[in-house]
């Protein structure tokens, strides 16, 4: 037997509820009021099965729980919160929970520093050299390298661990070079957006010559997947810079060999576990590049869409927005596919920012201008309700990054995310992990514990988690049969998580 969250009232007997009286408030049009409210948040009208209604009740007696601590996680920084949120039965159950796509992740922030660490930087040929602002560059050769402006000589890694009986200090200097994670305190550690960003853009810069290492390379983007694999995500949709991968002798490939690499890997991936459904590549530029360079891009991306058809979802352009140029500096460039008749769909990174009347502020409705598929972040889009509208209405989901859009101070208690409010109306959205690398996160749960624990409230429900899975599916970019096929695919791993934990005790 199933039960459905019904819309209680017709419009009739709401609008009574507005009409003044003297008399006391009538308590069934109060209890009909909160069920309409109910009804309209994010998976409101969910049917639930029995099983799925045991599991609400298990998860709304464990958020409760929850809440009630004095040091509730969604609203302290996520580098102190961690490790309460990894002690959290609410937060184990979503680990096991089916979550569908990864629609908004980056290419070289996807894989635990660790495994850079242990693995990558411990293979033969590895070099670093140190920065005169206190980073570091790695590089693989089978030779001794030129030394870089700004850099101290190179040292062969290998012969540096050879010589201490402990290279344990020296790795965890490596690991805090590679992400903005710290165990100091995060607010003085970052005082401000610019302090931030700059460590954050310096993180990347230090990962370079890692990641781009044509083994590693490939290593990297498979150990992402099974990253991503382990924490119950089937589907993946890469930010990708497609960049010129080199080898050891210094020779180096192409965007299209990056491209058909990731390609490859993928395939792999796939063959050897059946149920993950699979990925695809949004194809990204810097937008603090110029006019030319973007309009370049444009055309590069267009024809890696026509040679990988199946595999190449479309452009996006990716950085600080409060420090690069606004989508409308590059409208020639960007209206390129549509005067040359080119499919190319668009996934804007747009709203990421809280200056309000700027003219990055103004990206969110030129995004939607340019036709975006989705909405890269979008924190800013509850300030504008013509953007707002039209997105509900044009099926334009909000790429949501909670843990990003905290760490990058854009928002400092999780549970006064503008995205509360998308919830409560049901605005089309999904959650995302943006760089979980560089947070010390991985995979997708780490998000939606704060996005269902934090900003989705006491009021979001088992209902509220499917939907948002189901999300990622219907505003994939995959063509309407694919999702067809991954959305048997999620359900019935839904159903089995659903009824391997209905039935477990609460403590």
């Amino acid at each position: 037997m199933a039960a459905q969250l019904q819309c209680p009232l017709v419009a009739s007997v709401f609008l009574c509820c507005l009409i003044g009286v003297r008399s006391a408030p009538d308590p069934r049009l109060r209890e009909a009021l909160i069920e309409l409210e109910a009804s309209m948040q994010t998976g409101g009208r969910m049917v639930l099965t029995d099983a799925e209604q045991r599991l609400d009740a298990r998860l709304s007696e464990l958020k409760w729980e929850e809440a009630s601590r004095p040091d509730f996680p969604p609203a302290l920084h996520f580098f102190s919160a961690r490790r309460l949120i990894q002690t959290s039965p609410v937060f184990g159950l979503l680990q096991k929970m089916p979550k569908g796509g990864a629609l908004h992740v980056h290419d070289f922030s996807m894989v635990d520093v660790e495994w850079l660490v242990k693995n990558a930087t411990y293979r033969p040929h590895c070099y670093m050299c140190s920065t005169d602002d206190a980073s570091v560059r790695f590089t693989f050769s089978s030779r001794w390298p030129r030394r870089l402006p700004g850099c101290s000589p190179w040292v062969l890694l290998e012969n540096l661990r050879s010589k201490m009986v402990n290279a344990t200090e020296l790795d965890n200097s490596i690991r805090a070079n590679l992400t903005l994670f710290t165990d100091r305190d995060p607010e003085a550690a970052f005082p401000s957006q610019d302090a931030v960003w700059g460590r954050f853009e310096e993180a990347f810069r230090a990962v370079w010559g890692l990641v781009t290492y044509a083994p590693v390379f490939r290593d990297y983007y498979y150990q992402g997947l099974t990253q991503l694999y382990a924490d119950n995500v089937m589907y993946l949709e890469l930010r990708a810079l497609l960049p010129q991968v080199y080898e050891l002798d210094g020779s180096s490939h192409d965007r299209a060999w990056t491209l058909k690499t990731y390609q490859d890997v993928t395939k792999r991936f796939v063959s050897e576990h059946p149920d993950f459904y699979g990925a695809r590549i949004i194809v990204v530029n810097n937008r603090r590049a110029n006019r030319s360079a973007v309009a370049e891009a444009v055309e590069e991306a267009m024809q890696l869409r026509k040679d990988f058809p199946d595999f190449v979802a479309g452009f996006d352009l990716v950085g600080q927005e409060d420090r690069g140029k606004p989508l409308w500096y590059f409208r020639d460039a960007l209206s390129l596919p549509a005067e040359k008749g080119i499919t190319l769909p668009y996934f804007f990174h747009a709203g990421e920012t809280n200056l309000e009347g700027t003219e990055v502020d103004q990206n969110i409705l030129d995004a939607l201008l340019l036709n975006t598929s989705r909405i890269g972040h979008g924190f800013a889009l509850v300030r504008h309700p013509v953007a707002i509208n039209l997105s509900r209405e044009r099926g334009v989901a909000v790429e949501v990054c909670p843990i990003s859009n905290q760490v990058l101070k854009l928002v400092k208690d999780l549970r006064n995310h503008p995205a509360a409010a998308l919830m409560l109306e049901n605005h089309p959205l999904v959650i995302s992990s943006d760089d979980p690398a560089m947070f010390g996160s991985s995979g997708l749960s780490y998000d939606f514990y704060e996005a269902f624990v934090g900003f989705g409230g006491l009021k979001s429900h088992i209902g509220s988690l499917k939907q948002l899975a189901i999300n990622s599916i219907r505003y994939s970019s995959l063509p309407a049969q694919q999702q067809k096929e991954a959305m048997v695919l999620w359900q019935r791993r839904w159903t089995e998580f659903v009824a391997e934990n209905a039935f477990l005790k609460t403590n």
